[in-house]
């Protein structure tokens, strides 16, 4: 039973793992761009809920949409400022700029909030429901299947949506999705919107169960880039499954082996995975 309520866990945390990482892979597969700050949305995520129920006293669907439409109009206006210019230069600029981001909005973070952990207020979710003999922390179970139902929902708005017809044709071929009408910047930008807003809202959920700091960031990249690799880049679908894997991997870890052993283990299981499959999971070769 102990083990069932592990795996349980480890799935419902492994779903935000994939909410965030299908920003950082939406990304990849629409413009070739590795972005190092997107640790720095999901941390900014946790800090817009903390604001929101703070100011506003509102629930989680109040903070929940207040940090994805802060984090949408952040990852636009990066776009406009920095993106859309360094594009035009080499990788290694990329990589310096977003790398750059990150530390720009880490200390930033820390400057106007401080480097203490800090934690939401009780809200409605709280509490625990056993469902034959498994505790299901009621903050994890509504996190984890939000961020799944989310998840999906980026998936299915990228495969059967005119706009997400758009997006793709871009992502295929920017110039001839210009001839097509299609405008190119703006498809960019609301990609990098939609990726920032879906990292604001996954920080938002693991605020409700998590405590937090300016420097959660950093692990949260990490973590999602293992993700997104191991899915398979500009996958979603990759994401997914990727996400819920390396949650599942986490938990049976600590179960077994200790908490201290849980990351070992997930990025010993990445290294090989990659040496048998580069191109993930679910990526194309």
């Amino acid at each position: 039973m102990i083990l069932l309520q592990v795996i349980v866990d480890g799935l419902l945390l492994g779903a935000v793992y994939a909410l965030f990482s299908s920003g950082l892979t939406l990304i990849w597969g629409m413009m070739n761009f590795i972005n190092f700050a997107h640790g720095e949305f999901v941390m900014l995520g946790m800090y817009v809920a903390l604001l929101a129920v703070t100011w506003i006293g509102g629930g989680p669907v109040v903070f929940g949409l207040a940090a994805a439409l802060g984090l949408f109009l952040l990852g636009v206006v990066i776009y406009f400022a920095l993106i859309r210019a360094v594009m035009r230069g080499p990788m290694l600029a990329q990589i310096l700029s977003t790398f750059g981001l990150a530390l720009l909005l880490r200390y930033a973070a820390f400057w106007v909030f401080s480097p203490n952990f800090v934690t939401l207020p009780r809200s409605v979710l709280s509490g625990t429901l056993r469902l034959d003999g498994i505790l299901l922390s009621v903050p994890r179970l509504a996190a984890g299947l939000a961020a799944a139902a989310l998840t999906l929902g980026m998936h299915l708005l990228l495969t059967r949506t005119a706009l997400g017809s758009r997006l793709l044709a871009v992502a295929e071929d920017r110039d001839a999705a210009t001839l097509m009408g299609i405008r190119p910047d703006r498809m960019q930008a609301f990609a990098w919107g939609l990726a920032a807003a879906s990292a604001g809202i996954a920080g938002a959920l693991m605020a409700i169960s998590f405590p937090f700091s300016p420097a959660v960031g950093e692990t949260f990249a990490l973590t999602a880039f293992v993700v997104v690799t191991l899915g398979g880049f500009g996958s979603v679908p990759g994401a997914m499954l990727a996400g819920l894997l390396v949650g599942l991997i986490q938990g049976l870890s600590a179960y077994w082996l200790g908490p201290v052993y849980k990351d070992v283990v997930v990025y010993g299981l990445f290294v090989a995975l990659l040496w048998l499959r580069p191109q993930g999971l679910l990526g194309a070769a």
